[in-house]
């Protein structure tokens, strides 16, 4: 057995979209898991399945305050990731990301626990760059409304990497491109969510200028092994490194294929483009792909009807 297996670790941001299927994957692979979240975002209902599981516990924190426990790896994924919410309280999301950085190092520091930092496709800004690769430094507006996240997690990855090389701390440093799958939050914004739960209740599907902005839709299974693969290389690669699905799509693309599996009677309808809003997103993963062998495994055409069955559930329950 070595030094890495059956580990206890703590998510924070745990019971989030992302973190409930990241920690569902490790207690799958025999580890205990803590999982801290202040339910700001994340939902109980994402981890309902695993409270009486006898190794997962669950604490409600804010990661902005310091949090005492002994742990061997640290996934920090605690910030609201949509517009919609990390807009909502601006000064508390840059908090979150910085002062919550600041914790989670000092705990990693005292324990002696590697840490990972879920960082993000935003530290590029509106890239002038394409595809970006983990080299471009990026092209951020440091005053805008989209600044507490951006801003909050490239400040984020500087303090991961001042511990690094202060007190030689094992980081790991992932940046998430768009992001899709089971139990995102049905009204958090986003675009996938957006579109789909438009198209269930037969409303307008909602495109932001002409639709020809492109993103890069990864689904959440696929991710998720990029994290925990990236968490078990070796101390001297810390990242950063970019995981996404390196194929691009429009949004008026997405949009249509929601349209073809949903159905029903739902009209694309133009509106104007939010302040900042990036114009092209996709992801050079070559970093990811010889360093942690991680390829997408699930196309967008199997991701999306698995997604809208989800929120097609979630309706039905009238929730």
């Amino acid at each position: 057995m070595s030094k890495w297996d059956n580990k206890r670790v703590l998510v924070t941001g745990g019971a989030g979209f992302l973190g409930s299927h990241l920690c569902e994957r490790l207690i799958e692979a025999g580890d205990e898991v803590l999982c801290v979240d202040n339910f700001f975002t994340g939902r109980r209902a994402n981890i309902a399945h695993l409270l009486d599981h006898p190794h997962f516990e669950l604490q409600r924190h804010d990661v902005t305050f310091p949090l005492y426990v002994e742990v061997d790896e640290i996934y920090n994924l605690a910030c609201p990731a949509s517009p919609i919410h990390y807009q909502h309280d601006p000064v508390q999301t840059t908090k979150t990301s910085v002062h919550g950085a600041i914790n989670v190092l000092g705990l990693a520091k005292r324990v002696g626990a590697r840490i990972l930092q879920a960082s993000t496709s935003e530290v590029y800004g509106d890239p002038t760059e394409h595809p970006q690769t983990e080299a471009y430094w990026g092209n951020v507006n440091p005053i805008g409304v989209r600044s507490c996240y951006d801003e909050g997690k490239r400040c984020a990855e500087t303090l991961f990497f001042d511990y690094h090389r202060q007190h030689n701390l094992e980081i790991k440093v992932a940046r998430i491109f768009n992001t899709y799958g089971p139990r995102m939050h049905p009204e958090d914004g986003r675009v996938v969510s957006n579109f789909i739960m438009q198209a269930l209740r037969g409303e307008p599907i909602t495109i932001y200028g002409d639709g020809s902005q492109t993103r890069s839709f990864c689904y959440v299974n696929d991710l998720i092994e990029g994290l925990i693969r990236l968490m078990a290389t070796p101390p001297e690669f810390t990242g950063p490194v970019n995981l996404g699905n390196p194929n691009e799509f429009t949004i008026r693309q997405l949009a249509e294929q929601v349209l073809a599996l949903v159905g029903g009677v739902s009209e694309l309808v133009e509106n104007p483009l939010p302040e900042d809003d990036p114009r092209q997103r996709q992801p050079d993963i070559t970093l990811a792909q010889s360093k942690l062998g991680w390829e997408l495994t699930v196309p967008l055409s199997d991701g999306l009807p698995k997604t809208i069955e989800y929120f097609k559930a979630l309706s039905s329950n009238g929730k």
